[in-house]
Parts: C-alpha cells; structure tokens; sequence
C-alpha cells in the first residue's frame, strides 16, 4: 500500500506543526528541527556535534513535550557504568525476588549528553536499545517503547578526556548535525525573551499517532532509479581517493527510509532526487573514515559526500517521478 495524497498533505502539515512547536523553544534553526524530526519519524537516532550552551537539551525537551512523550538526560561521565543507562536487578530481602529497576533509557526521547566522554564499554550499552529498541538485562529482554529516539551530544572541541566513539556505534545514528549558533537576528530575539520555556509547549500530536506517521512515510514511493542514484552514491563513497571505509549498506538503508520521510514532509508521495541529496551529507559523511593523509590536509567527511553529489549524476525529475 502506497501513501495517498490526501494522508501526504496531513503528514506535511502535522509535520509543519511539530517543527512550529519544537521552534518556539529553538529560534532560528529550522532546518537542524526538521532533521531530528524527520530521524525521529524514520526510527532513527541524531548526533549533534556542538560546542556547550546551543540549546541541545532545550531542543530534546521541546521534542518530547511536541509529541506529549517522555524525556531523559543522561550526563555521560568517564565513571558511569551500563548499569546507570539500562537499569538494573535488584534483590528485595522483603519480597525476597529480585526487582528491575529500570534505568533513564527508558524514555521516548533520550538526551545523552557529551556521550564521548564514558568508557567504550558504557557506550556498548547504547549498541542494542538503538538498533532494537529493547534491552536485554540479565536474560530478560524490555522494550523501551515508541517513539524512540536517542539525540547524543558531542563537544567537538574539547578532547582531553573523551573517547573517540567507535564506528560501530556512529553507523548506528541515522544523522549528524550540528545547532551552531543563532543569526544575529535570532540572538536578538533570545536576548528580548522571544524563545518559549519548554514547561510552555503544548502536545501536537500523542505517540500513538506519530507511530502512525512513521508507519505512513515508510510507505512513500521510491522509483528504481532513485534506489540506483542512492546505490551508486554510496558505492562512490567506497572509492573515493581520501576514504579509508565508505558507507555501510546500513547508511544506505537509512538514506532510504530518511527521504521517504522527507518527501511525506513536503507533501508528496514519491521521492526525488532533490530527496536525496538534501540529505545525503547529514545521514552519509559521519560514517565515513579517511585516510590520516587527507585528514592532515585538512579534508572532511562532509566535504566529500559533496564532491561524491557533484560527480554522480542523478536522474532527471521527469524519469525517477
């Protein structure tokens, strides 16, 4: 079953409304609120690379008050242990069974702030409840429910005590942004009291019904020669010159299932190729790894999901509509 017209006109305007909402609380960045919401509704998980005091917890509380879902913040440190993020068994003399006490995972939207900053194995614990959205502790496997959305920060200045987080983990994140901060204009506003306390935003939409907008996008049109454009982007990414490791099939699914959202967004039920190559740098360049030789020099990942844009011809409008 394909998405109709009229279900891709509500889906663009209910996805209009949450990225109103989650905008009063962060002014001036609507592109990077459109990206989590678009991962948010693909089941997929961000990565904002941010210097401190961007507004990263501001915008994962304004999320979660949106679609009237439950919010965590987990503050990573070099001594936090898994147990602290899934939760663990404990034995009630009383009772005498054994409880499970669950831990701040267990949320719909989960801030894990500077996450590069535990230890691989406390960043293991992150590796199932991603890909599965469920964790098993002590052989007993719990769902974390739905939505489910991990929004991890990372301060891409300060290294001196962090962890370089494992290219396992950063293939699980659907996208890589960044907030940055606000224009002139927007700082101004924030200065002047223009940005809305997050304890102010109301629901637009409950759970149950945004699980209802993902199942709609994952049923978005994509031609065959828009999953050709797609495939032979990241097969350029494996042989570009500057790349050691090029995007796993894992990405490529994700692009996917990310466009299928974005052309549910704008009100369409078919992808394009503008689709994909809006957001192929933010769903494609973090997992990439290049050679030391092209990082001394000053290349970046994004850099080269750009020029991979610019040397794969895409199809024209007319014959991937």
């Amino acid at each position: 079953m394909t998405i109709t017209q009229e279900q891709a006109t509500w889906f663009s305007q209910t996805f209009s409304q949450i990225s109103d909402n989650v905008e009063r609380a962060i002014l001036g960045k609507r592109q990077v609120v459109e990206l989590v919401v678009t991962a948010m509704l693909s089941d997929g998980h961000v990565l904002l690379e941010d210097v401190p005091g961007t507004g990263k917890t501001s915008l994962a509380r304004a999320v979660a008050q949106s679609v009237q879902g439950t919010n965590t913040r987990i503050q990573f440190t070099p001594d936090l242990l898994p147990g602290d993020i899934t939760g663990i068994t404990v034995y009630d003399q009383k009772s005498g069974t054994f409880e499970f006490h669950s831990g701040p995972i267990f949320a719909n939207i989960v801030l894990a702030d500077e996450i590069n900053r535990a230890s691989p194995k406390t960043q293991s614990a992150l590796l199932e409840v991603m890909e599965e959205k469920r964790v098993t502790i002590d052989g007993v496997t719990r769902p974390v429910g739905e939505p489910f959305l991990v929004l991890a920060t990372q301060n891409p200045v300060e290294q001196a005590g962090t962890y370089r987080l494992p290219e396992a983990q950063l293939d699980r994140f659907m996208m890589r942004t960044s907030l940055g901060y606000p224009d002139h204009a927007a700082t101004v506003r924030i200065l002047d009291g223009g940005s809305v306390a997050t304890a102010e935003l109301s629901p637009v939409i409950t759970p149950q019904a945004l699980a209802g907008m993902a199942d709609l996008a994952a049923t978005v049109y994509v031609d065959a020669l828009v999953l050709d454009y797609i495939a032979r982007l990241v097969d350029a990414t494996r042989s570009a010159d500057e790349v050691r490791l090029g995007v796993s099939i894992r990405g490529a699914l994700a692009l996917t299932r990310s466009v299928r959202t974005r052309a549910a967004s704008q009100g369409r039920t078919y992808v394009t190729p503008d689709d994909v190559k809006s957001l192929a740098v933010s769903v494609l360049s973090h997992r990439l790894i290049l050679h030391a030789a092209a990082e001394f020099d000053g290349v970046t990942q994004e850099a080269v999901i750009g020029q991979v844009l610019l040397d794969v011809a895409p199809p024209s409008q007319r014959e991937a509509g």
